[in-house]
């Protein structure tokens, strides 16, 4: 959290502790070798701004604007230049796509409707326990089964849903499997009343 305002920037200490703070912001984003690199960046770019802030009480979320677009500068140069030391660390959110889950979500709302397709015992196993995001044993427990029958049932739906979306479209998956893309089929079998 940010305490100082844009007026109590006077002092180094200010500029010290505003530095303090964003340097754990900006870590989660960027590799540890490039951290002290985009936070000087923040710092010449807040310094720079500072006149044209207009409003005090803005001045807090004003600076994490100015380092998240300082981030996502730093993430383009980095795709700009593969082979250069500056790519994102592991597990870290990736700034320059905006909107990354909007393709996720898409498929989510068919992947419902394939769901809902499916034979009776993995429909149900499915709907408990990715739609309403139940565990495995909450959904055991409401239906009356044991555990491992239910992940039976979870692991088979979950291969017929695979097998389903295939046979619509093709969705594109990162290296960690996350969605990040998809082309209907030409030829692909979608649910009754349902339209790309």
């Amino acid at each position: 959290m940010i305490e100082t305002t844009a007026e109590g920037l006077s002092s180094d200490g200010a500029w010290r502790a505003l530095e303090a703070t964003l340097r754990p912001f900006v870590a989660r984003r960027v590799r540890d070798a490039d951290v002290d690199d985009v936070v000087q960046e923040v710092c010449l770019r807040i310094h720079r701004g500072l006149p044209t802030l207009r409003d005090d009480q803005r001045f807090g979320p004003w600076v994490y604007q100015v380092a998240r677009h300082a981030i996502i500068d730093h993430h383009r140069v980095a795709a700009r230049h593969p082979g250069a030391p500056h790519a994102a660390p592991e597990g870290a959110h990736d700034p320059t796509a905006l909107d990354t889950g909007a393709e996720a979500r898409e498929v989510a709302l068919y992947a419902a409707l394939f769901v809902s397709m499916l034979p009776s015992p993995y429909r149900e196993a499915l709907t408990l326990t990715e739609l309403e995001g139940l565990t495995q044993r909450a959904a055991a427990e409401r239906l009356g089964l044991s555990v491992s029958g239910m992940k039976s049932r979870v692991q088979r739906g979950r291969a017929r849903l695979r097998v389903a979306l295939d046979d619509c479209c093709h969705i594109a998956l990162d290296a960690r499997n996350r969605v990040i893309g998809y082309t209907p089929r030409a030829d692909g079998k979608l649910p009754d009343g349902c339209r790309w």
